[in-house]
């Protein structure tokens, strides 16, 4: 037997499960047909902490209130940042009040505590630079913001530090039961296994084919730097209407503001500005940073374990914009439901702790002067926007499962995210990469193989 388990994809609930899974002395492997891990992570939609308020489905409610819990204290543990900012949803108008009515009452029958409703004098005081009308509003303290591709990477790194096999850029092309258990087979190799844990959504196989209903609503989201006149002190919704706009706006500490407007169909720039800008005053397109277009995924998310005996087999199905609130109780239910059948013992020289990395923009001047003694390359500043030095980028790539494309060292360290999009910083970042990889400039991509930054060059020279 190759391995007692095999867990098929990198995302964040691949990572968490493998993360929960190391805790215990079984062999894994976690394969990844990407060049990286949680690659297809969103930047923000997913980046909310849930409440259980959201969504009309109890079982997911459930999820985001256990996922809601556990968050605070594995953050703090993984150093990951996170920040309860608590959430306001207001009401306009006599619908919308209707509809919070019924988001009260759906909370109530849940459990979830700290909600209550408050009227426009208290939602003024909470945020003050909120201009519309206000007839009522359900004031929640659990809601949270985080950083989910950072939480996917300390699952992810804690559990190789703790001996799981993280096989990249390998796809599987089959699985088939066998008299021992289970026989999965790649692109490049073959594996037996006790147990398959299957993350991956809508990836179908032979043991099981699943067609899911992908009911989404388009969203752009608009980056704006903090302005004491625009910022936000907590998560903002309005009770959307059936059939028309909504709104909301994430608080990302120092670093600014996101608005977004979210509709069933992609709206137009323009269309986007104006509807922001019956929420805040004076909002010009030329003061975003940066702009997002995604989708939110509403599906229900099952873990269908009905094969588990028979089989050995394991599915998560679905795709939910919450997937970052209830991914550690969905990891903690299969594990102990693996644990429990392969009668596992706990390691006792258990490492739960991420290896520590520095933000260069977050320290003082004190600090920042002992960590360039120590190495150089953090007083060279390579992305003057985010303010992130050679030497972070350095790390990304060195680290456990570190970056091995532009796109892996965006989302580790923040460059290219500021004002100018990597126009001063790109050149140098693909410089870096292809030296710490000993890769040709040619050869560094964006994100996948058909990515190639640079296509050939026109000269051959020693340095770019």
């Amino acid at each position: 037997m190759d391995y007692d388990v095999i867990i098929l994809g990198g995302g964040l609930v691949g990572c968490a499960v493998a993360y929960e899974l190391s805790k215990y002395n079984l062999n894994i492997a976690l394969i990844e047909k990407d060049y990286d891990i949680a690659d297809d992570i969103s930047f923000i939609n997913t980046a909310i902490v849930q409440d259980g308020l959201q969504g009309t489905n109890d079982l997911i409610a459930k999820l985001q209130i256990i996922g809601n819990n556990m968050l605070g204290d594995l953050c703090d543990k993984f150093g990951v940042p996170f920040n309860r900012t608590g959430s306001l949803i207001i009401a306009e108008d006599d619908d919308q009040e209707t509809k919070l009515k019924e988001i009260y009452n759906r909370a109530i029958k849940r459990g979830v505590s700290g909600v209550e409703f408050i009227d426009e004098n208290n939602v003024k005081e909470l945020e003050p630079n909120l201009k519309c009308d206000i007839k009522k509003a359900i004031y929640s303290k659990n809601t949270a913001v985080i950083c989910p591709y950072d939480l996917a990477l300390a699952y992810a790194e804690i559990a190789f530090d703790n001996g799981v096999n993280f096989r990249l850029e390998e796809e599987v092309l089959d699985i088939q039961k066998s008299t021992l258990g289970l026989k999965v087979a790649t692109n490049k190799n073959k594996f037996t296994c006790k147990v398959v844990v299957n993350t991956t959504p809508y990836e179908t196989d032979d043991i099981e084919s699943v067609v899911m209903e992908k009911p989404i609503d388009k969203i752009t989201y608009c980056m704006m730097e903090k302005d004491d006149s625009r910022n936000f002190n907590h998560i903002v919704y309005n009770a959307k209407n059936k059939n028309s706009s909504g709104f909301h706006a994430v608080p990302f500490g120092n670093d600014g503001v996101i608005l977004a407007v979210r509709n069933e169909e992609s709206l137009e720039l323009n269309d986007v500005t104006e509807y922001i800008s019956n929420f805040i005053d004076n909002v010009d397109i030329s003061e975003f940073s940066n702009i997002f277009k995604e989708d939110i995924h509403k599906e229900l998310i099952m873990i269908d374990d009905s094969d588990f005996d028979k089989r050995g087999y394991i599915k998560v199905t679905g795709n939910n914009f919450s997937e970052v609130t209830v991914a550690p109780a969905i990891a903690n239910m299969i594990c102990e439901t693996i644990t429990n059948n392969l009668n596992c013992t706990e390691k006792k020289d258990f490492i739960d702790k991420r290896r520590e990395f520095y933000r260069f923009k977050d320290l003082s001047n004190e600090e920042r002067n002992e960590i360039i003694k120590i190495d150089p390359r953090y007083a060279n500043i390579v992305c003057l926007c985010s303010l992130v030095t050679e030497a972070e980028i350095i790390d990304s790539i060195r680290r456990p499962l570190g970056a091995r494309t532009v796109e892996g060292v965006k989302r580790r360290t923040g460059v290219t995210l500021g004002n100018c999009q990597g126009a001063y910083c790109l050149s140098r970042i693909i410089s870096i990469l292809a030296r710490e990889t000993n890769k040709k400039l040619t050869d560094i991509v964006k994100d996948s193989k058909n990515s190639k930054v640079i296509r050939n060059r026109v000269k051959e020279f020693d340095e770019m």
